[in-house]
């Protein structure tokens, strides 16, 4: 399994690279709402919907709300959104690192999960777009968050597989431990406060926020995990998806991404370092 992983690895991180940096903004933006679109698919089966059609409907109405974000919602409204989506996120992050003990029901159909994806994708989107325009840095900057998001993964996993102890959240993700939260953390820590000042400045308040929003961002990256743990226990699923060997699903490998993206933009625009 982890030889799928990193071969699969190996051939997605340099297209994702290339797509990041080298592409036009609007083919960044098509590609990234493609992801979300298959994301949708695996989201929408499973929330409980069942048949070919409800899953093509609940992709379709994705894609609109995408559709429309580009063509038509002004910056105050897209930013709006992502804000919702940054608070939406830190409070289900302190519900999942809480949640201890109490065990999962199944449900065949989750209507509150089905709505949720409609906010959450969509702002994902929005927050990876809304980064990625930005003039000079916006690339980078993109690309930085995504590695942001990689290392903390790898250093919770091989962190946790060499000194892994105490469960982190034992009923959604019992392989998940304090001490790979602890590694994820610090990873995050030292790769965002360098990405952050050398593509700002380095000014003390700069430093700070800097430490402050990766930290935050690798915590909320493991909530985004937790959550599609959730749903996925709940729809007695053991993965999201079967199109990436060794990863699962498309949302397996951007469950991150999703929680993440919203706050770390919505973490720049408040902090007054992106206007």
């Amino acid at each position: 399994m982890l030889l799928q992983r990193v071969l699969t690895a190996i051939i997605l991180i340099p297209l994702v690279a290339w797509g990041v940096l080298a592409a036009d903004h609007w083919l960044f933006a098509a590609i990234v709402a493609a992801v979300m679109l298959l994301c949708a698919w695996e989201w929408a089966r499973l929330a409980g919907l069942q048949s070919l059609p409800l899953q093509l409907l609940y992709v379709f109405l994705c894609g609109l709300l995408i559709a429309a974000l580009w063509f038509i919602a002004t910056d105050g409204v897209s930013r709006f959104l992502i804000l919702i989506a940054a608070g939406l996120w830190l409070g289900m992050s302190l519900a999942l690192f809480s949640w201890r003990h109490k065990v999962l029901s199944k449900a065949a159909f989750q209507p509150f999960i089905l709505a949720l994806g409609l906010l959450l994708l969509t702002a994902a989107w929005q927050a990876l777009v809304s980064l990625h325009q930005l003039t000079d840095i916006g690339p980078q900057l993109t690309l930085g968050l995504l590695i942001l998001i990689w290392i903390a993964d790898s250093a919770a996993y091989f962190t946790g597989k060499a000194f892994g102890r105490r469960k982190l959240a034992p009923v959604l993700s019992p392989g998940k431990t304090l001490e790979g939260m602890a590694g994820a953390l610090l990873a995050a820590a030292l790769w965002g406060g360098f990405m952050l000042v050398m593509l700002f400045s380095s000014t003390s308040s700069v430093i700070v926020v800097a430490l402050l929003l990766s930290l935050l961002t690798a915590v909320v990256s493991v909530a985004g995990d937790l959550f599609e743990s959730l749903v996925k226990r709940r729809a007695d699923k053991k993965d999201s998806g079967h199109l990436l060997p060794g990863h699962g699903g498309i949302w397996d490998r951007i469950d991150s991404l999703i929680a993440s993206a919203p706050v770390f933009v919505a973490g720049l625009y408040l902090s007054g370092i992106l206007q």
